[in-house]
This record gives C-alpha cells, sequence and structure tokens, in this order.
C-alpha cells in the first residue's frame, strides 16, 4: 500500500473521531441539552417515572457514551499502529495495547482540559478514569475476538485431511 494511502486508510479515521469527540464535548452536548433529548423519551415510554430516576438514567446514557467513545479511539488508534491484515500472523502485542490506552488517557485528559473552558461543562477527572476504562475493555474486547478467531482458524488447520501428494 503506497504511504499516503496507507496514512488515509489508518490515521485519518483517528483524526476523524477524535475531532468527533472534540466537538462533542462542547455546549452543545451538555448535561443539559442531551437531558433535553433523553428526558422526553423516558417520560413518554415510562409515565409515571421519577425526576431522580430520569437523571440517573440521563447520567448512565451519558457515562455509557463516554466508554463507548473512547473505546472506538483505542480501537482505530490500535488499528493505525498495528495495521492488521487478514489472517496476520503475528501474535497478540500486549505493548501496542497498552499504547493505545494510553494515548486514549492523554487525549481524555485534554478533552476534560477543553471542557474546563466551556462555560456549561466542567472537567472531572472521574471522566478521564471512565474515558480510560473505556480503552481498556475495548481493547480487552478486542484480544478476546483476536483469540477466539485465532482459535477458530487453528481448528480449521488442524481438522483439514492432510495431504496425500506429500
Amino acid at each position: 500500500m503506497p504511504k499516503i494511502r496507507s496514512l488515509l486508510w489508518y490515521w485519518v479515521p483517528v483524526l476523524i473521531w477524535m475531532t468527533l469527540i472534540f466537538s462533542v464535548s462542547g455546549d452543545a452536548q451538555s448535561m443539559q441539552h442531551s437531558s433535553r433529548i433523553i428526558a422526553p423519551i423516558l417520560r413518554a415510554l415510562f409515565p409515571g417515572i421519577s425526576e431522580h430516576t430520569v437523571s440517573l438514567i440521563v447520567l448512565i446514557a451519558r457515562k455509557c457514551a463516554h466508554l463507548t467513545e473512547y473505546a472506538v479511539l483505542a480501537f482505530l488508534f490500535w488499528r493505525a499502529r498495528w495495521r492488521p491484515q487478514r489472517d496476520d500472523p503475528r501474535p497478540w502485542s500486549w505493548r501496542e495495547t497498552g499504547f493505545a490506552v494510553l494515548f486514549v488517557a492523554l487525549y481524555a485528559a485534554s478533552d476534560e482540559f477543553h471542557q474546563s473552558f466551556v462555560p456549561t461543562r466542567e472537567a472531572s477527572i472521574h471522566d478521564v478514569f471512565i474515558d480510560t476504562l473505556g480503552a481498556a475493555a475495548g481493547m480487552l474486547g478486542l484480544w478476546l475476538l483476536w483469540k477466539f478467531r485465532r482459535r477458530k482458524v487453528g481448528k480449521a488447520v488442524s481438522t483439514r485431511e492432510p495431504r496425500s501428494d506429500i
């Protein structure tokens, strides 16, 4: 793969995702704004729901979004550095996994720093922890998928009939 094409294929998705995260950490995606979307849906589905429960569900939804968006960022960063190939013979690299989680932790910290300048947002070390946990969970899920696929490929190779022309 030519160098510029490789750069576009692997690194541009990382930059796009980072830009998306940066854009949603502004005022428009603050707790006040996201609760305007989720709360009416909850009230329509469950008319007797308490305000406390609505607030709790909105909070959980927001934190799950944090976990997910940073798990995706970790995957994209890992993919850009590792550049996996179909039926890749290389063993799993915990070093590359660590780089991905560290990168996400640093980006999460910079995102929280950015939020400290947004009037309707506040910086939170807890969110950095949640984001980093999302990255670690995403990498763990990717490792489990990799391990499952390796086992599946190994079984397929071991169940083939031996060649008779050898």
